[in-house]
């Protein structure tokens, strides 16, 4: 925080403190030109208003909420650049990217100073307390673990504090991100696949009518073909007349009769599995323009153990 930035801040806190303490006093130092129990001339559906002094369980409250207030701002940090006089933080922000916290220099920075860094001596404890726990489990394998009912929910639960944002909390996932109980797979289900998925992410990319000649009058066709590829409902000679358009280069990722292909996370067309949505307007919108997405890599953000644990979970689910 710049020092202009930082004067601003501290001006705004202590005129609010400053503030609510001498409308504090004024409350209870006014009479209003009236004296106590003196009636206000105000009834209101027959309780008459009368001049009362404000509660004192009330004051004191107030009183002890400004003072507490001031405590904390000096012994922690809360006004602008100053940092309180216990120099507490609640993490090492002397540590910017996962990439530098794994440096042992930032480690050691961290665990050196004189700075109370509630977050790394937490995530210090927690480590110590569950890091066998967590070695123990990556030591077997995931078809093992898959079938280990502890194991299982433990996965679930690294499931849902990490995966269920976009995969959702039973793993159905949504428009844009994979339902990962239905048996398709862009990159394959094997356990070690699945693991691997985790680890190191996934980046998806099928560029505008696939990088290919297409012009925007085909495309129509083009997605009767790919509806026929997996028995749904189509107009058969608009099918016909877009599988030549599919020839032009479409089988080169998806396949020659639309099987997919996991080396690349070409999907399938032959199942009823549509990432992006299977209405027509939704496979044309798809051919038309592209899609792309990114799943992060957990490895650096999780650890190897803990993603062993999740993959178990996601594969027992198709079990």
């Amino acid at each position: 925080m710049n020092s202009i930035l930082s004067i601003i801040v501290i001006f705004c806190v202590a005129a609010v403190l400053v503030g609510s303490g001498a409308c504090l006093i004024w409350c209870i130092k006014d009479k209003m030109g009236k004296e106590e129990g003196e009636s206000m001339g105000h009834v209101f559906d027959g309780i008459e208003e009368v001049n009362n002094p404000l509660p004192k369980w009330w004051s004191y409250m107030f009183v002890i909420t400004i003072l507490f207030a001031v405590a904390y701002l000096v012994l922690y940090p809360g006004l602008g650049n100053f940092a309180g006089v216990l120099n507490w933080t609640s993490a090492n922000k002397q540590v910017l990217s996962l990439e530098q916290s794994k440096a042992q220099a930032a480690e050691a920075v961290a665990e050196g100073s004189t700075k109370l860094v509630q977050y790394d001596r937490e995530m210090a404890h927690a480590e110590d307390r569950f890091g066998p726990i967590f070695a123990a489990f990556a030591a077997r394998s995931i078809e093992d673990l898959a079938a280990d009912e502890d194991a299982r929910k433990i996965g679930q639960r690294l499931f849902l504090q990490n995966c269920a944002q976009c995969h959702g909390s039973d793993a159905r996932g949504s428009t844009g991100f994979p339902n990962l109980v239905d048996g398709s797979w862009l990159y394959g289900g094997t356990p070690e696949t699945i693991n691997l998925s985790i680890l190191n992410g996934r980046n998806g990319f099928m560029p505008p009518k696939g990088g290919l000649p297409v012009a925007d009058e085909e495309i129509p066709d083009l997605v009767e073909y790919v509806l026929s590829l997996s028995g749904r409902d189509h107009d058969a000679d608009a099918a016909v007349k877009g599988q030549g358009v599919y020839m032009k280069g479409c089988f080169a990722c998806h396949g020659m009769s639309g099987e997919g292909n996991p080396m690349l996370g070409a999907p399938s067309l032959k199942d009823d599995a549509w990432l992006y949505g299977g209405s027509r307007a939704a496979v044309a919108d798809s051919i038309k323009n592209g899609r792309s997405g990114q799943m992060p890599a957990w490895k650096e953000i999780l650890g190897e153990d803990k993603v062993h644990l999740i993959s178990s979970y996601v594969y027992s689910l198709n079990l």
